[in-house]
């Protein structure tokens, strides 16, 4: 967990300052910017471990941000920093494709504490490096890639962020398994991690949108009052 390249993104000199500080004392390299074009160009050209990104920037908001760099397949995990506490955006926040949220004002040391939880995730699922199989999904933990392979058809390739990927691979080390939203924020998100159950519907939404462009997202199911499946057998 140290040595790790963050990259702070706020507008607002002294938060950066501040946070800049509190992440060097926990041994990590930072890397700053005061704005949305600033931020894009950082993560293209420095690819950070995680970026701390402000929703509210003078040019493009975090939620522009964090849109462009999904859409150039990054998949750096993103924390919000918002001084809106409104369930509305946090949900946009995770439509658009990020991985938590904090609400300002906020401690440093309740940042770190989100930001280590954040990159804690992968190593304390104990999902390990076993490629999956499901249908025609074929999903490597090791180059992190879903390949979509079917009979006198190229291979397509399934373009998921982070939280998705995760979601992915724990549905398919555990297939036919019915796993209730509180069951998933445990194993997918960490126990460690302080957010609502809601949240899992959304990342589901956005897990099924990608495998809908590849005609896979039959696979994963909700199970009514229960939760939500990957199955070897879609209706």
């Amino acid at each position: 967990m140290e040595n790790l390249k963050v990259l702070v993104v706020d507008d607002e000199p002294n938060i950066r300052d501040l946070l800049s500080a509190s992440l060097r004392f926990q041994g990590h390299r930072v890397l700053t910017a005061a704005n949305g074009n600033e931020a894009i160009n950082q993560i293209v050209d420095n690819q950070p471990d995680v970026v701390l990104l402000d929703v509210m920037l003078p040019d493009i908001s975090g939620f522009g941000v964090t849109k462009k760099i999904r859409s150039l397949g990054i998949d750096v995990p993103i924390l919000f920093l918002t001084a809106r506490d409104d369930t509305e955006d946090k949900v946009t926040g995770l439509t658009v494709g990020g991985d938590d949220y904090v609400t300002k004002p906020f401690s440093p040391k309740e940042l770190i504490s989100r930001v280590k939880a954040l990159l804690r995730r992968n190593s304390s699922l104990g999902l390990g490096d076993e490629v999956l199989r499901i249908g025609p999904m074929q999903l490597d933990p090791i180059t992190h890639r879903v390949t979509v392979s079917r009979q006198n058809q190229s291979d397509q390739f399934v373009n998921l962020g982070p939280t998705e990927f995760r979601l992915l691979q724990f549905f398919m080390s555990n297939p036919e398994r019915v796993h209730s939203r509180s069951h998933l924020l445990d194993r997918v998100w960490g126990d460690q991690v302080y957010i609502e159950e809601r949240t899992v519907d959304v990342h589901i939404k956005r897990l099924r949108g990608a495998l809908a462009e590849v005609d896979c997202d039959p696979y994963v199911e909700t199970v009514r009052g229960s939760g939500y499946r990957i199955t070897k057998t879609p209706s």
